[in-house]
């Protein structure tokens, strides 16, 4: 895979005259605070003293997992595609949210059971019916694991060439937040009792089991955390590389990225061990209540913009950050200077 190899940093230089420039506003220094930080930032991923986020696009990567059959969620995995159903007639909350910005919503079937015709707003891009259940093996080849890279970088490539200039990540799967807490206790090194969390809402018994089951899988698979296509091929999910797909592509075209929670957290994981330089195109989109996001976009030195007890998924935490966003870049475009307002300084 040669997606991700060529992605250089920001624009420093730009970074620089970003905030010469927050620094001549009609207002006293910095005092918007963190949407000062945001905007600048945009200006050096765009390279650009005009930031400007106003086409915005929501990918929701779907998939199913084989370690679903371990009990270790509250719903079961026909779920996933009865929602992807709601996401296609518009009914779900990524939907209602995508629609208050406004931002377009497309759909990706990376590999859930049921078979659904492309139309709409939905992409079919499986790679197959479902992983395997990783706690007995690993959950995918490490050919499927670059196939699920590739066509998340694939897809958003085409709608960045088609105009979109902000992206957001969000997931649909269930038993997703098992894989997902088993890629950061790989990657981060920490037990499953520190990343897991309860997910759809399960119990204590449940929960225990779903720790077990991590636990097991890693055992089994021995996970490469240096090597993050092989942390992703034994126990992540293709909804997963998907997203880092996502990641890598965001950051190759010089588009600023926004993940949502745990699960887009876990490919932003993947995305950053193939290429820690995405960092710098990457907002991360709100501080989830399952216990390991906070330590998996620590990992990574990512600050959450937004903290609202949010637990869905879908994208709705990264569709609500959206409009922090394009308030900074209206605050960094539209904002006079002292100069343009006719204001004396030391007035």
């Amino acid at each position: 895979m040669n997606e991700y190899k060529n992605i250089t940093g920001i624009d420093k230089d730009i970074l620089e005259k970003a905030r010469e420039h927050t620094a001549n506003l009609a207002i006293p220094l910095r005092a918007l605070g963190k949407l000062h930080l945001y905007g600048e930032r945009l200006c050096a991923i765009f390279s650009s003293l005009e930031p400007n986020v106003g086409q915005k696009r929501i990918f929701v990567m779907a998939g199913d997992h084989g370690v679903a059959e371990e009990g270790v969620s509250a719903f079961p995995q026909a779920v996933t595609g009865e929602m992807l159903k709601n996401f296609i007639r518009g009914g779900a909350s990524i939907n209602v949210l995508a629609g208050q910005l406004p931002a377009e919503v497309t759909v990706v079937d990376m590999g859930i059971v049921p078979e659904f015709q492309e139309a709409g707003n939905l992409l079919v891009r499986k790679i197959r019916k479902g992983t395997s259940n990783m706690a007995a093996g690993p959950a995918m080849s490490r050919e499927e694991a670059e196939q699920s890279i590739r066509t998340g970088f694939e897809v958003c490539s085409h709608f960045i060439q088609k105009g979109a200039q902000l992206i957001g990540t969000g997931d649909m799967g269930i038993a997703n937040t098992t894989a997902s807490s088993a890629i950061a206790s790989a990657i981060l090194g920490k037990s499953p009792k520190e990343m897991a969390g309860r997910g759809t809402g399960i119990d204590d018994q449940v929960y225990h089991k779903k720790c077990e089951v991590i636990q097991r899988a890693l055992e089994i698979n021995k996970p490469d955390p240096e090597d993050g296509l092989d942390v992703l091929a034994k126990v992540g999910g293709f909804e997963i590389g998907g997203i880092a797909g996502l990641i890598l592509a965001a950051a190759a075209h010089k588009r600023p990225i926004v993940i949502d929670g745990l699960i887009s957290t876990a490919g932003a994981l993947i995305a950053h061990q193939l290429n820690p330089l995405v960092r710098e195109y990457i907002f991360a989109g709100h501080a989830s209540v399952e216990q390991g996001h906070r330590h998996m976009l620590s990992h990574m030195d990512l600050e959450p913009i937004l903290d609202l007890s949010l637990r869905l998924g879908e994208g709705t935490g990264a569709a609500l950050a959206m409009h922090i966003l394009e308030a900074s870049s209206k605050i960094f475009n539209e904002v006079l200077t002292f100069e343009e307002a006719g204001v004396t300084e030391g007035s």
